[in-house]
């Protein structure tokens, strides 16, 4: 159960980190992410299934990147609201995703191959999975290693960006975005960069889960801001309001207990329609965690006080 949980928290983890960039960092309600996910998973699908496992992922993260402008431009040039502009993005690549997908609601990572008596026969298509299980064997574990490793180093690149001057110049209008414009910055450049990067990572999440799972379906995008939001809100809860780096290191730590909490509901046979009210509890309780903490320890100041003025 934990090896199974830590591998979808890896794989989801990245989807995390967008949600991150975009409410945390850009401060900005980001509703795109439902769609671009499953524009990267669908991507992908298709670029595994002509043969290039390794390609696709990088497809499906390019995806992303592009439903990330749209929704970037309609925000910045068009001057759209921007949840509006997310809603507008989102719907849009349900379409665009259905023809993908060739007209159809799901694809199996699999192509028809003519075996030796002359019959056309489905095959199984290579991933990225199955490449890492020929390596290290197959199982959940080598699954869990590559997932990990995906993470680990987009981390890393990640931290190591913003501190460089465009990711700072991201933080900033994330900020402050009236102070930006008044300097030097362009922060409609940043903000929609910004937004790009962030539904790259979606969009690469989706990705590893089309390769993991096998498929890709239409409906895997329903729910996953909330989600992403349920990881995020988990990881702040634990790690507090820090920095970008400790920021990221919560993104993937809260995507990884959010899974735990997951499958430890599943194991007492919750049924599989619960999980969006599980994510919605989740979610509402660890916001309302600090506010708690915050009443707890102001009662414990007020209770010290008192026994000294009884003293």
């Amino acid at each position: 159960m934990l090896l199974s949980a830590l591998g979808q928290g890896a794989i989801y983890a990245p989807m995390a980190l967008g949600v991150f960039i975009a409410f945390r960092i850009l401060n900005t309600p980001d509703l795109t992410i439902d769609g671009s996910f499953v524009f990267g998973m669908t991507v992908c699908a298709m670029v595994t299934v002509a043969g290039h496992p390794i390609a696709a992922v990088f497809a499906g993260t390019a995806a992303g990147m592009i439903a990330g402008l749209v929704t970037g431009i309609l925000q910045t040039t068009l001057q759209i609201n921007a949840i509006l502009s997310g809603i507008l993005t989102m719907t849009g690549l349900y379409t665009i995703n259905y023809m993908v997908l060739g007209g159809q609601a799901n694809l199996y990572l699999q192509s028809m191959q003519t075996n030796e008596t002359g019959v056309e026969v489905p095959v199984a298509s290579q991933t990225i999975y199955k490449m890492m299980a020929s390596v290290f064997g197959s199982g959940e574990i080598s699954a869990l290693v590559l997932s990990a490793i995906i993470v680990v180093v987009v981390s890393i690149i990640l931290c190591i960006f913003f501190k460089t001057r465009p990711g700072m110049a991201i933080r900033a209008t994330g900020d402050n975005e009236e102070m930006v414009r008044s300097s030097s910055i362009n922060a409609d450049r940043s903000r929609t960069f910004g937004i790009m990067l962030a539904n790259s990572l979606v969009g690469l999440s989706g990705a590893m889960l089309c390769q993991q799972q096998r498929y890709a379906d239409l409906g895997s995008g329903n729910g996953m801001l909330v989600v992403g939001l349920a990881s995020v809100i988990i990881g702040q809860a634990l790690f507090g309001k820090r920095g970008v780096t400790i920021g990221v290191v919560s993104a993937v730590v809260g995507s990884v207990i959010y899974r735990i909490i997951l499958q430890g509901a599943y194991q007492i046979d919750m049924p599989s329609y619960m999980v969006k009210l599980l994510s919605a509890l989740i979610v509402t309780i660890a916001l309302v965690m600090p506010l708690t903490k915050e009443k707890m320890n102001t009662m414990r100041i007020r209770r010290a006080g008192e026994k000294e003025a009884y003293k």
